[in-house]
C-alpha cells in the first residue's frame, strides 16, 4: 500500500496548482482519503477530504479555492489549488483510510491510516 504525492512547486500569490495523490497496492475508490498541510512551526492541518461515496469537506481556510475530487480510471486524487495566497505555503500530505468514513469524512489525521510523503506548495506575493 502505497500513496505517492506529487504536483507541489512554486507560484506567485493568485496562482494555481494541483496536487496529485497516486494510490498504488490497493482501489482508491474503496478508501477515504484527506489531504492534509503543514508549516513551518505550525501543527499540521486538515485541507480537504473525501469519502468513499464522494461527499467532500474543506477547511475554512480554503473553501472556495480548493476542490479535491477523485478519477478511479487513474487510481489518484486531485486536489486543485486555485487563488493560493502566501499563506497555503506547506508540506502537502495526501492519506486514505478504509474505515468508517462511508459517508463523511474527517479532516483529522488519526483517522487515516496510510500516508504519502509531501509535496512542498510555496506561494510568493
Amino acid at each position: 500500500v502505497q500513496l505517492q504525492a506529487s504536483g507541489g512547486g512554486s507560484v506567485q500569490a493568485g496562482g494555481s496548482l494541483r496536487l496529485s495523490c497516486a494510490a498504488s497496492g490497493f482501489t482508491l475508490d474503496d478508501y477515504a482519503i484527506g489531504w492534509f498541510r503543514q508549516a513551518p512551526g505550525k501543527e499540521r492541518e486538515g485541507v480537504s477530504c473525501m469519502s468513499i461515496i464522494g461527499s467532500t469537506a474543506y477547511a475554512d481556510s480554503v473553501k472556495g479555492r480548493f476542490t479535491i475530487s477523485r478519477d478511479n480510471a487513474q487510481n489518484t486524487v486531485y486536489l486543485q489549488m486555485n487563488s493560493l495566497k502566501p499563506e497555503d505555503t506547506a508540506v502537502y500530505y495526501c492519506a486514505a483510510d478504509q474505515g468508517s468514513q462511508r459517508y463523511y469524512c474527517s479532516r483529522y489525521g488519526r483517522s487515516y491510516t496510510y500516508w504519502g510523503q509531501g509535496t512542498l506548495v510555496t506561494v510568493s506575493s
